[in-house]
């Protein structure tokens, strides 16, 4: 069992290991550098560091957490996203770079105009908020729970602390630094379940093949769900999946950000495609650390976490030997960084460009990145009064809450880039706002009462893609008659 000292010890190690790869990666940098990386970074790089940053520590923690609800049923979803990365790769990423885009709301002012370029900025603002936060306040309570409860300090003190340290390195670097910080983040979260895994099995006195026999013959290994109504169906979650990846993914700025900071189309679709094949396997490695940790905390009589998103870190710095506990914190620290930073970075500009319109300001650079670096402090501060509210509701999976979330926030975004990539009419913009906040509106209303009207059928994440739908029929019912001549 770790002592308060050496988590203390490691946190601060770790940290400071992280300021010194910003500092390196943040020389020289101006306004382009924050937003685009100067379009020089490597489609491999950018590639290997998504890993991490798709995962993050939400991944880290209530993947290996679900399974002792959920078993395996999760997988189908991964190979949704496998399907989403598909339609990215051949038909997002194409329109990106078309159109030379830094914030890709921008193709919403194109193709429909001002009021849907600012409600798809919008959206993404307030989705990404809730996701970020949601994630940050996973990792910042698991702190809190073992290193500075004891320490006496208070949650919302930790998360301040968290939102600080978060500042002093993407301050300046934005995208550019973000892309190395990433392969940090997937290094060691990887090296962190692999070497979980191996300990367990030592521990469990068996090799690394009977423990794979073990798991693969256990109730936890169960993928296929056939019962239509349940949460988790198979096709509910395959579909879901695609959705779910084309929208947190490719209608997401902070993970377009990145691709779009390659230096060519084809590049970052070599990025897009690679990652999505490892990142099946990764996901298949965190359902395999789940189940490996709840047997293992079923044959030594350790008491499950009422929050099994806990289960991860109690068995780790409680159950295993130091080594485990440090190797756990490493991975939960690095999945933290990465993901706090990369959430500000988009968050702001997405703001600055679309909100505030500063690329198109007569403005000097510095007065310009001043109003940038302004934003980017004022997220900061939204960031940590939301981690503060998600610390109040704590009471469910944080990865189930979190797509939940992206069934009501990205569903319009969604239904928006469809409309404009499928139909050639153009709508009254000036009506596209309430589409987008009725849509949200009637998905809330079906999912709370579909166990009443739709005999006891229960909505799982393919709200989001009924949000989306609605959203399109919503903006046929106001399109214009002439085509858009600026249809791409």
């Amino acid at each position: 069992m770790l002592t308060t000292s050496t988590i203390l010890i490691v946190f601060i190690t770790y940290t400071v290991f992280l300021y010194i790869v910003t500092y390196i990666t943040s020389r020289k940098a101006n306004n382009e550098t924050y937003f685009t990386g100067n379009k020089r970074s490597l489609w491999y790089v950018v590639a290997y560091g998504m890993i991490g940053a798709s995962l993050s520590g939400v991944t880290f923690m209530s993947v290996p957490g679900w399974v002792g609800d959920t078993g395996f049923s999760y997988f189908m979803v991964v190979l949704g996203y496998w399907l989403g990365y598909l339609v990215i790769s051949f038909v997002l990423l194409p329109l990106y770079y078309k159109l030379n885009l830094t914030s890709i709301y921008s193709y919403l002012s194109n193709r429909f105009g001002f009021s849907s370029y600012k409600t798809g900025s919008l959206l993404f603002i307030v989705s990404r908020l809730l996701g970020a936060s949601l994630r940050m306040f996973l990792v910042v309570n698991v702190l809190q729970i073992f290193l500075f409860n004891s320490l006496g300090v208070p949650f919302m003190v930790t998360a301040l602390v968290f939102i600080l340290l978060v500042l002093l390195f993407t301050y300046q670097g934005g995208i550019k630094t973000i892309v190395w910080t990433d392969t940090l983040q997937t290094t060691f979260m990887l090296i962190a379940v692999v070497m979980t895994i191996i300990i367990i099995a030592d521990r469990m006195d068996i090799g690394l093949t009977d423990l794979f026999s073990r798991v693969m013959d256990s109730d936890y290994s169960k993928i296929i769900v056939t019962d239509f109504s349940a949460r988790n169906h198979w096709l509910k979650q395959l579909l879901s999946g695609a959705f779910i990846t084309i929208t947190m993914t490719g209608l997401d700025q902070e993970m377009m950000q990145k691709n779009l900071s390659c230096r060519n189309l084809r590049d970052a679709q070599k990025n897009m495609l690679s990652f999505s094949v490892v990142l099946v396997f990764v996901n298949m490695i965190f359902l395999f650390l789940g189940a490996t940790l709840f047997m293992y905390a079923n044959e030594k009589g350790i008491v499950i976490p009422l929050q099994k998103d806990d289960l991860f870190a109690t068995i780790s710095l409680q159950y295993l030997t130091p080594v485990a506990g440090i190797i756990f914190l490493v991975g939960l620290i690095s999945a933290a960084y990465p993901s706090a930073d990369g959430a500000i970075t988009s968050l702001t500009t997405s703001f600055s460009i679309d909100i505030i319109g500063i690329k198109e300001k007569l403005w000097p650079e510095a007065k310009k990145k001043k109003v940038r670096q302004m934003v980017h402090l004022g997220f900061a501060f939204v960031l940590l009064m939301m981690i503060g509210m998600f610390s109040i509701i704590n009471d469910r999976s944080v990865i189930d809450k979190l797509f939940t979330i992206a069934g009501y926030t990205y569903g319009p975004l969604l239904g928006l880039f469809a409309f404009g990539l499928f139909s050639k009419k153009a709508v009254k913009d000036k009506y596209v706002p309430y589409i987008a906040l009725l849509s949200p509106v009637i998905c809330y209303v079906l999912s709370s009462q579909s166990v009443i009207w739709f005999n006891g059928y229960k909505f799982g994440f393919e709200l989001l893609i009924l949000n989306g739908l609605l959203t399109y029929f919503g903006l046929w019912l106001i399109r214009n008659n002439n085509n858009n001549p600026t249809i791409l």
